[in-house]
């Protein structure tokens, strides 16, 4: 209460008490309805039976952990390399995309925060933002085209003669990579251009000026500063990574499962939501864990990230 408190006073001393009430009342019916309940009954199906429906709230409808343990041992007691290996490959192929996006989105979200003024800052804006009024599966469509045999780079390939043959990027999972780094680019940029344009431009020529290179400027000056916004975007973008399901369907090659495919085959083409629920409870708490691991090794708090 104490905190409602500190959090509710001081917004109706500025924006008045009506417009607190309606936050509050927005934000709470946002958390509770549409994030802690759902995740609650997921919950609450994981530890089901995949009953039919006239068992269902009988003596055979008890919590078990066999959904669960499907996913470790599988149907015949043997560790169940296919799931594990699955997930594995997700989160690692989360964690390269959420690297190439810092590596893109760090020097775009610098020269926007310290460099880019007037019309170029609001161009570079403009050119980030615009694309991303085309729907995500249609952008995920485009991205199939572009990679295509007969796509554009194909062609400006084999045009130019770097190839004789059409490259198969998406056996390849180029386009899947390129898709869902195009896809959550914004989402590290703009926590990094938040946290970089808080910093004194005096620092940096400060730093400059005692002869310091360019990149011991950013790794002794920036990126200190840069650390609560790249911390933050890389953590959404991981997480929308890893959960992602249209460009996994769209891009991915004929032998590429992600994660989130299997838990929608058990939702939709097996018709068990009780073992998609646990599979979904299992890349949730994999993610989180992950997340806070790396919170804890860079150092950074969820106060920071929050900022």
């Amino acid at each position: 209460m104490t905190a409602l408190r500190s959090l509710f006073q001081p917004m109706a001393a500025k924006h008045g008490l009506g417009a607190a009430c309606f936050i509050g009342v927005a934000v709470f019916i946002w958390v509770v309805f549409l994030i802690v309940l759902p995740q609650i009954s997921m919950l609450d199906y994981s530890f089901r039976l995949n009953l039919p429906k006239p068992d269902i709230g009988g003596p055979l409808d008890v919590y078990t952990l066999d959904n669960y343990a499907y996913f470790f041992s599988g149907n015949d007691g043997q560790l169940n390399t296919l799931d594990i290996g699955i997930l594995v490959k997700t989160l690692v192929a989360a964690v390269f995309v959420t690297l190439i996006d810092i590596l893109i989105c760090y020097p775009i979200a610098y020269i926007l925060a310290h460099s880019a003024t007037g019309v170029a800052a609001r161009l570079m804006v403009i050119g980030l933002i615009v694309p991303f009024w085309v729907n995500e599966i249609l952008r995920a469509f485009a991205f199939r085209v572009l990679f295509g045999a007969t796509g554009l780079i194909n062609s400006i390939g084999m045009g130019a003669g770097f190839w004789d043959q059409p490259i198969d990027f998406i056996r390849a999972d180029v386009a899947l990579y390129s898709g869902l780094t195009y896809a959550y680019i914004l989402l590290m940029v703009f926590p990094i251009f938040n946290a970089v344009e808080a910093l004194d431009r005096n620092q940096i020529e400060a730093a400059r000026d005692m002869g310091a290179s360019w990149w011991r400027v950013h790794w002794r000056v920036v990126l200190p500063i840069a650390k609560p916004g790249i911390a933050s975007g890389a953590t959404m973008v991981f997480m929308l990574t890893a959960g992602a399901l249209a460009a996994p369907q769209i891009l991915g090659g004929p032998s590429n499962l992600w994660f989130t495919q299997l838990i929608y085959q058990w939702f939709n083409e097996s018709a068990n939501w009780q073992r998609g629920s646990a599979y979904a409870v299992i890349l949730l708490l994999v993610c989180i864990g992950f997340v806070m691991m790396l919170m804890r090794v860079f150092k950074v708090s969820i106060g920071e990230i929050g900022r």
